[in-house]
């Protein structure tokens, strides 16, 4: 994926000022900033989900991950992952959902599951969908840590299987730090850190990396 003097203006305000970066394939990039920084608009534009200036090649067909899991309130968990499938696919929606923990829960709607299951099947959905790069807005920010801790652990094992390139919006430096490869600071739409981060992934959740006081520092001077 390359992106090149990416701007986006929505009337007078400027989202992306001349945002220039590549991620390789199969990297797992997380993006931060405050609120109204462009995080949002960012992943539009990758999505190809807006216009812009400028340039954004390598993107592919995208999946979307979001902070609600937007499941279809009349389809079961099954029929909310075959929806969006062809239906050559079918067959690996029961697979997927024992592998995201659900097994037996393929028939269940989502008023029947909770919170975390209905993020499950959504982080199912993400992944079975066909695509090159896989987009998260904020998926786990209205999850108790427990339950954070278990699908940030889970994203990372399918996003390992899967080999595909991840992009997700974060204000959680701590989420930055234990479950991605790279990480990215907006500022008023410009890009003012692009920060690798070591180890394997995910890191110890109860760990505190170094890449996180960097990342703290750098939004704390925003």
């Amino acid at each position: 994926m390359n992106l090149e003097h990416v701007t986006k203006r929505y009337g007078a305000r400027l989202a992306l000022d001349d945002v220039t970066f590549s991620l390789g394939t199969g990297e797992l990039c997380a993006v931060l900033g405050e609120s109204g920084a462009g995080k949002t608009t960012l992943l539009n534009v990758i999505a190809g989900q807006t216009a812009f200036e400028g340039k954004a090649e390598g993107c592919g067909r995208c999946s979307y991950l979001f902070q609600q899991p937007k499941l279809l309130p009349n389809l079961t968990a099954e029929g909310n992952l075959r929806f969006v499938l062809p239906k050559t696919l079918w067959d690996g929606t029961g697979e997927m959902l024992a592998r995201v923990g659900l097994a037996g829960r393929e028939k269940s709607y989502p008023h029947e599951l909770s919170g975390g299951e209905r993020q499950r099947v959504a982080i199912a959905r993400a992944f079975l969908y066909p695509h090159d790069t896989l987009l998260m807005d904020e998926p786990f920010s209205s999850l108790d840590l427990s339950l954070k801790k278990s699908l940030l652990e889970l994203v990372a094992a399918l996003w390992k299987e899967s080999g595909r390139t991840v992009v997700f919006v974060t204000h959680d430096v701590h989420e930055a730090a234990v479950l991605s490869g790279r990480a990215l600071v907006l500022k008023a739409g410009r890009i003012v850190l692009d920060l690798p981060v070591r180890g394997d992934i995910p890191r110890d959740f109860f760990s505190h990396p170094q890449e996180e006081t960097v990342l703290t520092d750098a939004l704390m001077r925003l």
